[in-house]
């Protein structure tokens, strides 16, 4: 399973890049919000840092101007993305972007039958929100294996990009089902490193190390 880190924040993503983990970054206008800075440079600065796709969200809500706000993304790098909501307008534009060769990911997904229309239009990547779709009382692990099905059963090669991950049991039931990417704010992603028996362990070697004064 590929692993993308859902931010815009450039030190979080040149660290999670250093452990060879990384294989692309999504973002969106509240994360770039948050970064406080320019959307173009940001997502310009993200795509030199990884090779991978980097998710570059338009806000327009009308096919012939999300073509236009796409057009100025796709300039900025190789490796962009273009990010467009499940609507009729958002799959227009998913169905020419990617007749033209350039990556799409269909976002804001919640049920199957929506991943089913986007996959129809040729998307790269959907992304149902686990997270979200708990929240409101459904099962966000029943979407994604519900969509992995259909998938199966037609052959579709639309990437299933399990998105809204709030914690490590999300990655784990992702995994399990057969997603092909999970993005995750970088807390989670780090999160996953961690385990109380490998803390101890590596407290017991040390400790054990110190005692025969040895140096390395």
């Amino acid at each position: 399973m590929k692993f993308f880190a859902d931010t815009a924040e450039i030190a979080a993503i040149q660290e999670l890049a250093a452990t060879g983990l990384l294989d692309g970054v999504t973002t969106n206008p509240s994360l770039i919000a948050k970064s406080g800075r320019d959307f173009k440079e940001v997502t310009k600065e993200i795509c030199a840092i990884v090779d991978g796709p980097v998710s570059a969200e338009v806000v327009a809500l009308d096919h012939e101007t999300m073509m236009k706000e796409a057009e100025v993304l796709r300039k900025i790098a190789d490796n962009v993305c273009i990010k467009v909501p499940l609507t009729i307008d958002g799959l227009k534009t998913c169905k020419k972007l990617t007749g033209d060769g350039t990556m799409v990911n269909v976002t804001l997904c919640f049920s199957a039958t929506q991943a089913l229309l986007a996959a129809k239009a040729g998307a790269t990547f959907v992304s149902p929100f686990v997270g979200r779709h708990d929240d409101n009382g459904f099962d966000g692990m029943q979407l994604i294996g519900d969509i992995k099905l259909i998938y199966e059963n037609y052959g579709f090669k639309t990437e299933i990009l399990v998105a809204s991950v709030r914690h490590g049991i999300h990655v784990l039931q992702a995994a399990q089902i057969g997603a092909d990417v999970m993005t995750a704010p970088p807390s989670v992603i780090k999160g996953l490193f961690k385990h109380v028996l490998t803390e101890k362990g590596i407290e017991g070697f040390l400790a054990d190390w110190a005692k025969t004064g040895q140096s390395i």
